[in-house]
C-alpha cells in the first residue's frame, strides 16, 4: 500500500507545488520538483513491476478507504497491482519522465511554462489513477480525469481560436463516449451490485446466459450490452472511427502533451480498459467481433488520411489512430496480450516521433509544414537517426520493437475464426503497406531531398540542445529492443498471469506458441514474409515518390482527383458532424430560444402577466370615477343584490 501510495501521490503533489507556488519557485524550480516527482513514481513502479513480475510477489488488491456507503452497496477508493497494472505503471511514468525533461527545451520561452509542468504532471497523476484502480468507480475517476486534462492541454494555448476548437471538440466527442461508459457502468451496478472487479468477474459467468428487453421486444445478451457500451466509452478515449475525430485536432497543443497524449496516457486508456474487462468479453462473441471489426475500419481507413497530411504532427497522429486499430483488432481476436505488448512497444516509438518531430519545430522556428523542409539529415543528425529508429519500428522492420508487436497482431487475426476475422486481416496487412508509405514519406520529405527552407530559417538551423536529444535517445533504446526482450514472456508465457483471461476456445496466441522459436527465428522468418515485403514496397513507393521523382505525388493527386479530394477532406467525418450534431444543436437552440424563450416565457408568462395585469387594472380603474352619483348608484345595486340573496335564498 506505501509504494501505490507513493506512486499515485508524487506526481500529484509535484503538480499542486507546481500549480499553486510556480510563481515563487521560478521555472527552474517548477521543472525540477515535477521531475522529481514523476522520477519517484517511475522508480518505485519499476521496483513493483520486478517484485510482480520478477520475484513473483503476489497480487496485491486492497481499498484505501470507503467513499460511500448507500443501499448496501460500499463503494472503494483501492488499488489492484498485478501484472497488467505493473507494466502499465512503468510505461506511463517512463514516457512522461522523458516528456518533462523534454519539456525543458521545448518550452522554454514560453509564458505558460510552470502552468504546463502542473498539468502534465495531473496528467500522470489521472493515468495512474486508472490503471491502479480496482473497482468501475475510481475507473470512471481516471478516466474522466484524463479527459479533463487532455482538454486543459489540447487549449493550453488559449489565445489560439484553433486550440479552444480542438480542446471542446475533443471534450464532447469524449461525452459521446462516456455517455456508453457510464451506462455500463450502471448496468453492473445494477446486475451485479457491486462495482469491485474482483466480485464483477466472479459473478460474470453466472450471468453469461441472462437476457435483458431493450427497444420493444428485443432480447440482448446482458454482457453483450455491458461490453458493447463498455468499449463505446474506449472508442472516445482510443479514438476509433467514427469518435476519432478528435485525435488529430490534438495536434493544436504542445508537442509534448501530443507525445504524452498519443503514447503512454489517454489513447492509451481505452486499449487498457478493454484488456482488464477481458473476463467479461470473454462471454460475449458478438462484442468481441464488434471490437475487432471497428479496430479493423479504424487501421486502415485511418492510415490512408496520412498519406495526404503535410503537418509533420498530423502526419504521426494519423498514425497514433491507425495504430490504435490494430491494438483493438488484437482485443477483438483475443489476444489482449498482443494487444498490450503493441501498446507498450507502440509507446516508446510513438513518443520518440512525436518528440523528434517537436525537435525538427524547434529548429525550423515552429513551423510545421514538411513542404518547406527537406535536406535537415546533415544539419540534425540526432533528430534524422533517432527518427529513423522510430519510423523503422512502426513499420515493423524486422528486428526493431514494432516488427514483433505488429507482426504477432496480423498472425493472430489471421489465425482467428471469429466472425469478420478474415476482413480484419485483410486491413490490417493492407495498413502495413500504407504504414511505411505515410512514415518514409515524412523521413524522405523532412530529412532528404532538396532543401526547402528560407534563407532565414536555413542560416540559423542547428540540432537541439541535450535536454531535447537525451531524451531521444533514451526511447530509441526500448524502441529497438523491447520488442525482442519481452514476446516471448508477454506473448507466449506466463507474463500476465490471472490478470487477462482468455478462454480455451480463444486462445489463438497459445496456437502461435507452438510455432514460435525464438526472436530470432521470428526475424529472420519475418524478411520471407508477405508483411516485410509490403513495408519494404511502401519504402520504395516512398522513395520513387518524394526523391527519385518529386513530381509524381501532385500527378497522381491530379490523376486521381475524386480520390484525393477524399482523403483531404477526412471522408468528410468533420464536414458532417458539423452540420449535422453542431449545426442541430445550434438550430435546436434557436428553435427552444425562440419558441420558448422569447414567445413561451418571455411573450406569454413575462410580458403575458404584465399585459393581463395591466388590461385588469384599466377595467377596475373604470369603477374609480370621482362621481358621487356612481358610487350611490353601485351601493343601491349592492343592496337590490343582498336583498336578493335574503328573500330568494341564493
Amino acid at each position: 500500500m506505501t509504494k501505490a501510495l507513493i506512486i499515485i501521490l508524487a506526481p500529484l503533489l509535484a503538480s499542486v507545488i507546481a500549480g499553486l507556488f510556480g510563481h515563487r519557485i521560478g521555472r527552474a524550480g517548477t521543472h525540477w520538483v515535477t521531475i522529481i516527482g514523476v522520477a519517484i513514481s517511475f522508480l518505485v513502479s519499476l521496483l513493483v513491476y520486478i517484485d510482480i513480475l520478477w520475484e513473483d510477489a503476489p497480487v496485491f488488491n486492497a481499498n484505501l478507504y470507503t467513499w460511500l456507503m448507500t443501499g448496501g452497496i460500499s463503494l472503494h477508493i483501492g488499488f489492484l497491482i498485478d501484472e497488467l497494472t505493473a507494466t502499465m505503471m512503468v510505461v506511463v511514468t517512463f514516457v512522461s519522465l522523458m516528456v518533462h525533461i523534454y519539456t525543458i527545451g521545448y518550452m522554454h520561452e514560453d509564458p505558460g511554462y510552470q502552468r504546463f509542468f502542473s498539468y502534465i504532471s495531473l496528467f500522470t497523476f489521472s493515468m495512474l489513477m486508472l490503471v491502479m484502480a480496482n473497482n468501475f468507480l475510481q475507473l470512471f475517476f481516471g478516466w474522466e480525469a484524463v479527459g479533463l486534462v487532455s482538454y486543459l492541454l489540447i487549449g493550453f494555448w488559449y489565445t489560439r481560436e484553433s486550440a479552444i476548437f480542438a480542446n471542446l471538440k475533443a471534450f464532447l466527442i469524449n461525452r459521446v463516449g462516456d455517455f456508453g461508459f457510464l451506462l455500463s457502468i450502471a448496468a453492473v451496478l445494477m446486475y451485479f451490485d457491486t462495482l469491485d472487479y474482483a466480485e464483477v468477474f466472479h459473478q460474470a459467468p453466472e450471468l453469461a446466459g441472462t437476457t435483458i428487453t431493450i427497444w420493444g421486444d428485443a432480447q440482448w445478451q446482458l454482457l453483450t450490452v455491458i461490453c458493447i457500451l463498455l468499449f463505446i466509452g474506449a472508442m472516445g478515449k482510443s479514438a476509433q472511427a467514427p469518435l476519432h475525430v478528435w485525435l488529430p485536432d490534438s495536434m493544436e497543443g504542445p508537442t509534448p502533451i501530443s507525445a504524452l497524449i498519443h503514447a503512454a496516457t489517454m489513447v492509451t486508456a481505452g486499449i487498457f480498459m478493454v484488456a482488464r474487462m477481458s473476463p467479461l468479453f470473454e462471454l460475449s462473441e458478438t462484442a468481441l467481433s464488434f471490437v475487432m471489426l471497428t479496430g479493423a475500419f479504424t487501421a486502415f481507413f485511418m492510415g490512408l488520411l496520412g498519406l495526404v497530411q503535410n503537418d509533420i504532427k498530423r502526419v504521426i497522429a494519423y498514425s497514433t489512430l491507425s495504430q490504435l486499430g490494430y491494438m483493438t483488432v488484437a482485443l477483438g481476436v483475443s489476444a489482449y496480450a498482443a494487444g498490450i505488448f503493441h501498446l507498450a512497444t507502440h509507446a516508446f516509438f510513438k513518443a520518440l516521433l512525436f518528440l523528434a518531430a517537436g525537435s525538427v519545430i524547434i529548429g525550423m522556428h515552429h513551423e510545421q509544414d514538411m513542404r518547406k523542409m527537406g535536406g535537415l539529415w546533415k544539419i540534425m543528425p540526432i533528430t534524422w537517426i533517432t527518427c529513423l529508429i522510430g519510423s523503422l519500428a512502426l513499420i515493423g522492420f524486422p528486428g526493431f520493437s514494432g516488427f514483433f508487436s505488429k507482426d504477432m497482431i496480423i498472425e493472430a487475426v489471421h489465425h482467428s475464426e471469429r466472425y469478420g476475422a478474415h476482413v480484419a486481416y485483410w486491413a490490417v496487412l493492407s495498413g502495413v503497406f500504407v504504414t511505411a508509405l505515410y512514415s518514409f514519406r515524412l523521413i524522405f520529405m523532412v530529412f532528404h531531398g532538396q532543401e526547402r527552407m528560407d534563407a532565414h530559417t536555413r542560416a540559423n538551423l542547428h540540432e537541439s540542445p541535450p535536454v531535447v536529444t537525451v531524451p531521444l535517445i533514451l526511447l530509441a533504446i526500448p524502441s529497438v529492443t523491447a520488442g525482442a526482450l519481452f514476446i516471448e514472456p508477454m506473448l507466449f508465457g506466463d507474463y500476465f498471469g490471472n490478470s487477462i483471461v482468455v478462454h480455451p476456445e480463444n486462445n489463438v496466441l497459445g496456437s502461435l506458441g507452438e510455432h514460435f522459436h525464438g526472436w530470432l527465428a521470428m526475424v529472420e522468418h519475418g524478411v520471407t514474409q508477405l508483411p516485410f515485403m509490403l513495408a519494404m514496397a511502401g519504402v520504395l513507393v516512398a522513395w520513387l515518390g518524394y526523391v527519385a521523382f518529386p513530381e509524381a505525388p501532385r500527378n497522381l493527386a491530379t490523376m486521381f482527383k475524386p480520390i484525393y479530394w477524399l482523403l483531404t477532406r477526412k471522408y468528410g467525418f468533420d464536414e458532417i458532424y458539423q452540420a449535422v450534431f453542431a449545426g442541430g444543436a445550434r438550430m435546436i437552440g434557436r428553435l427552444l430560444s425562440g419558441l420558448g424563450d422569447r414567445l413561451l416565457i418571455d411573450g406569454m408568462l413575462v410580458n403575458g402577466s404584465a399585459r393581463i395585469v395591466g388590461l385588469a387594472s384599466m377595467m377596475i380603474r373604470q369603477v374609480q370615477s370621482g362621481y358621487l352619483y356612481h358610487y350611490a348608484f353601485a351601493m343601491i345595486l349592492g343592496l337590490l343584490a343582498l336583498l336578493g340573496i335574503f328573500v330568494h335564498g341564493l
